[in-house]
């Protein structure tokens, strides 16, 4: 294989030993005799004609040309030049043309990264490139000296260029190979610091807080904070967004201690005064606004002040026990100032509940019973609550479980008045309430009606359990004939639960016993209304309807104050004997006399007659 490939001259006369002249010097210009001997000498040969420029830049180069070049000393004029083989490898060629032929590969293979010594050291960049290299090493007179371009395509033998390579350190064999300058870093930006992170999460919670993204807005508030703990703002801003999607009492946290981070900064105690009055607690917010030097408007302090108004107008009428409305009327004015979404203060529910089991109707005592459950939802340990819940209990006749309720707050609280206090009321009811009952049962008619007449003296407020006691007694008043009292117990029992049927029906009864049958009739009939369903309740209007038609014949022998059995002369001495009493004569302008008088009459002519 041929590593050198022969150039066709590119004028007629030149031969090819005149191309090899010119590739390697003769032996007399050389600083260095080559140990080679050309095999052939041609002692009468002419130097050889130098190549004019152009010619030489047609001519392709190759790595035989640039090693012949760079053991060139520039004579052109030797008497006797040593030809060698073209088909020489570089390896058999003499130790130092070997070796400038390989620092000259190594100068044409450097990348874009090598920077010339020379060219480092203030050189002009004409003395870093190759060709200039090679003239400072084998200087050239004549045409032949012009510049070179570098070859393409060359043989080249491994050399190691600069520290890191493979091969190790490049020594001064090698040539000299240039090392690449260090590395030098680009100045870097200024270093962000977690001042510089938190203000520009405070920027973005802005953002979304104008947009009303209240939720994202806390998100990068909260970021904000975490790098910064201890700003005010930061905590302010979080505790403003809070309060915008409703979470007050977080909102309350942030804005206290936001006002401990900076207690005289006026914008964070107006916030925290809004705060307050938003979740019922005015005298609070009204104790902050003090403190904010210049006072706050007018406008400012408004929604506290009326809050704290309707609050005192509630607990008033709720003391002095004025009117359930006006409590209940104060309230709703107060809760209408709370922030939207707040939940409603636990002291304002009570109050509310209890107020409501006051009024008593069945409406009143469930609303009171749904406030109760959502107190002990969030608190089942709440004592307050627990009274407040058995007392609803108990107003709906649930007397057992009230018991509890009650059992349990006091074992939370064991000095909670007035768990104690609704506890003996309930036992003592149940006892008395039994033991009319046990009266009642065994016949003990005015036993019975002693004993529940003592259990409505303990609660009169109780109208649940009061009306079922007023029933009971009014059927024992039934057993001893006592029917007016007993109409008067029934309607006491319904004025106190107007759906209690139990109590119209007894009190229906009564009428009819009472020989009331027109108002029987009217009463069996609003029972019917209010309970549709029930089939023996047409019976019983069917019934009284017809006592009421027996009732409404004349009863002669009842006008004349007559047994039925009497004969023509007791019939004539009756008639004589309320004449005398009922004539007009002794009645003048009379006309209920009158009418009597006309019946007695009546009475006696249809007696008399024997048909």
């Amino acid at each position: 294989m041929k590593f050198f490939a022969s150039k066709k001259p590119t004028k007629k006369h030149n031969t090819a030993d005149d191309d090899e002249d010119d590739y390697f010097p003769s032996p007399s210009s050389s600083p260095t005799k080559s140990p080679i001997k050309s095999p052939a000498k041609s002692p009468t040969k002419k130097p050889p004609r130098p190549d004019s420029p152009s010619s030489r830049e047609s001519k392709p180069r190759t790595p035989r040309s640039l090693a012949r070049q760079a053991t060139d000393p520039g004579s052109s004029s030797s008497s006797r030049r040593k030809k060698i083989d073209p088909d020489t490898h570089p390896l058999n060629l003499p130790p130092e043309q070997r070796k400038r032929l390989s620092a000259l590969s190594a100068m044409s293979a450097r990348s874009s990264m090598d920077i010339d010594k020379e060219s480092s050291n203030g050189g002009s960049p004409s003395s870093s490139s190759p060709q200039s290299h090679q003239a400072a090493q084998s200087p050239q007179p004549g045409p032949q000296t012009a510049p070179q371009p570098a070859p393409t395509n060359s043989f080249t033998v491994p050399v190691t260029n600069g520290v890191n390579g493979a091969n190790g350190p490049a020594s001064a064999e090698d040539g000299d190979v240039p090392v690449p300058p260090p590395h030098k870093s680009q100045p870097s930006s200024p270093t962000q610091t977690a001042a510089d992170d938190a203000e520009t999460f405070k920027n973005e919670g802005n953002k979304f807080f104008k947009a009303k993204d209240y939720t994202r807005a806390i998100e990068f508030y909260t970021k904000a904070v975490v790098l910064q703990p201890d700003s005010a703002t930061y905590l302010g801003n979080r505790a403003a967004a809070y309060m915008s999607a409703g979470r007050y009492e977080d909102a309350l946290e942030d804005c206290k201690k936001a006002a401990g981070l900076d207690p005289h900064n006026s914008k964070i105690l107006l916030r925290l005064a809004r705060i307050y009055t938003s979740l019922g607690r005015p005298e609070e917010a009204i104790s902050t606004f003090g403190h904010i030097q210049p006072l706050p408007s007018a406008k400012d302090m408004a929604p506290a002040k009326e809050m704290l108004q309707h609050l005192a107008a509630a607990k008033g009428a709720f003391q002095d026990g004025r009117g359930s409305s006006m409590v209940l009327y104060a309230l709703d004015k107060a809760e209408s100032l709370l922030g939207v979404g707040a939940l409603k203060p636990r002291k304002w529910q009570l109050m509310r509940g209890e107020t409501l089991l006051k009024m008593g109707d069945a409406n009143s005592v469930g609303e009171s019973q749904n406030i109760s459950m959502s107190l002990l939802r969030s608190n089942s340990q709440d004592p307050e609550a627990l009274v407040l819940r058995g007392r609803g209990l108990y107003a709906q006749g649930e007397n057992d479980k009230a018991v509890q309720h009650f059992r349990k707050a006091l074992s939370l609280d064991p000095d909670f008045k007035d768990a104690v206090k609704w506890l003996r009321i309930v036992q003592k009811l149940d006892r008395m309430k039994e033991e009319g009952n046990s009266h009642y049962k065994s016949g003990q008619w005015q036993a019975a009606i002693d004993k529940y007449g003592a259990a409505l003296e303990i609660d009169p407020s109780n109208k649940g359990t009061n009306s079922k006691i007023l029933q009971n007694r009014a059927l024992c008043r039934i057993k001893l004939k006592l029917y007016d009292e007993a109409i008067a117990d029934c309607d006491r029992a319904i004025s106190l639960d107007p759906n209690y049927l139990k109590a119209r029906k007894t009190k229906a009864n009564a009428l009819g016993q009472a020989d009331k049958w027109e108002d029987a009739v009217r009463e069996w009939k609003a029972i019917q209304e209010l309970e549709p369903e029930d089939r023996s309740i047409a019976k019983e209007i069917r019934k009284a309807e017809l006592e009421l038609k027996k009732a409404q014949r004349k009863d002669y022998y009842k006008i004349l104050g007559i047994e039925k059995t009497a004969d023509d002369n007791a019939v004539k001495k009756a008639y004589r004997k309320l004449a005398i009493v009922h004539h007009p004569d002794k009645n003048p302008g009379n006309l209920e006399a009158e009418a009597r008088f006309k019946d007695i009459s009546e009475a006696y002519e249809t007696l008399s007659d024997p048909q």
